[in-house]
């Protein structure tokens, strides 16, 4: 600067009513947030506007214990005539039913590849057919099994089908035995009707704090936020902290000098503090949700090694993609991790019950992949069936692909001599 030069911010002074009468000025953020507004709006809302209509095979159990013998005039018990009828009934594709014993049914709630199931009792025949006859006591009963630790929108999409074909069974039934039946008086006709009692049941419980199964999703959530919050914070920090960025907090602006080093190393210095601030970060986040407000939560040493290299994952991927994208690298990282995310994670709406854009985000999109492993963790015994074996792969492949895209970018733009900055005087 010259001796005659007029200081930064004391010479006129520009009218903020002169700038927003430029059209340039409103093109591009008008642009950008118009934008932003209507993809936000499409993508959350589309994953769960009407999981009943987008709703498709959703993994049920049917169990059929009946051992009584067949009616008069019938070839099988009713049990079985059941269970072929919901299996054979091609009007919809709602669930996709699963034929299993009953200890095979109360595995496969206990690892979640099924959302419930439902249950015919080994006596079932013989109930119904004494309820023609003087030794009947009470009616036959169904039981309709949930499976809360698949999410509440879930269980209960499960709950009601199950509900549904347990008490259109009790409806053919009836029509049968009020055939069979004619002399019978008002009252037994009223009983015949409808033979079938429905209750529901939990068939794998949860504690009282998991959130009626929500609670997986919420702490994924935040492993992913601490990951992506983290790494974001980490990465203007040091920016700012090696003269690359201005430091601005409040009225106060401060421009530190610049230090010579280029992008892959610092690449390098942001990953190598984003792998030690987030041990800080997840160890609060569990102290905070187990320890303070009374998560249900088992296997406690897994489960911080589990977050911690979840969001570690989150972390080296927003760094990769900030060092790639620059600027818009958090714009960048909150659309692959948070937006792109939440619809197809499947831990609120099932991926059963989404259209079919989300169910393939699902495949690769992070948040479903550490959903999963967190709900296998925090419900279902920390079987790696159970989605635990999947999300740790993923999260090892996630974590290589950060580092090796992030690298990868650096290295080119090195090689290119595309420097961030020129550098300041001290």
């Amino acid at each position: 600067m010259t001796a005659d030069a007029t200081p930064p911010g004391t010479g006129p002074q520009v009218r903020a009513t002169t700038l927003l009468r430029r059209p340039k000025l409103w093109l591009m953020p008008t642009i950008l947030t118009g934008l932003l507004a209507l993809l936000l709006s499409l993508l959350y809302m589309g994953g769960i506007v009407n999981p009943q209509r987008d709703l498709h095979h959703l993994p049920i159990a049917l169990v059929n214990a009946d051992k009584g013998k067949p009616l008069p005039g019938q070839k099988q018990n009713l049990g079985a005539q059941i269970g072929a009828a919901i299996t054979a009934d091609t009007a919809g594709d709602e669930a996709q039913w699963r034929t299993l014993t009953r200890a095979q049914a109360q595995e496969e709630l206990d690892s979640g590849k099924v959302y419930g199931a439902l249950v015919i009792p080994s006596d079932f025949t013989d109930s119904v057919a004494a309820l023609t006859t003087t030794k009947a006591t009470e009616r036959p009963v169904m039981t309709v099994l949930t499976n809360p630790g698949k999410g509440s929108l879930g269980s209960s999409l499960a709950s009601k089908i199950t509900t549904t074909a347990a008490q259109q069974a009790s409806l053919t039934i009836g029509k049968q035995l009020t055939a069979a039946a004619a002399k019978a008086d008002s009252t037994q006709k009223l009983l015949l009707a409808d033979p079938v009692a429905v209750t529901t049941q939990v068939g794998h419980p949860l504690g009282n704090h998991s959130g009626l199964g929500l609670s997986a999703f919420y702490y994924t959530l935040l492993l992913v936020l601490a990951g992506f919050l983290g790494a974001s914070v980490i990465s203007n920090g040091v920016d700012t902290a090696l003269g690359y960025a201005d430091n601005e907090i409040g009225p106060w602006h401060t421009r530190r000098p610049t230090v010579p080093i280029n992008r892959t190393r610092t690449l390098l210095l942001k990953m190598g503090m984003t792998a030690g601030i987030t041990i800080l970060s997840v160890s609060l986040v569990m102290l905070a949700c187990v320890s303070i407000l009374g998560m249900d939560a088992t296997h406690i040493p897994l489960l911080w090694i589990y977050s911690y290299c979840a969001a570690l994952a989150v972390g080296l991927g927003v760094q990769a993609i900030n060092a790639a994208f620059g600027g818009i690298g958090q714009l960048v990282s909150m659309f692959v991790f948070i937006v792109l995310g939440l619809p197809s994670s499947g831990a609120t709406v099932p991926l059963q019950a989404v259209p079919g854009f989300y169910r393939f985000l699902s495949h690769f999109e992070p948040m479903r992949q550490l959903s999963d492993g967190a709900r296998a963790i925090l419900y279902f015994d920390a079987r790696g069936d159970a989605g635990l074996t999947r999300a740790w792969i993923m999260i090892a492949i996630g974590a290589v692909i950060g580092l090796l895209f992030g690298f990868a970018m650096t290295v080119y733009y090195d090689r290119k001599g595309h420097k961030r900055l020129t550098p300041q005087p001290a």
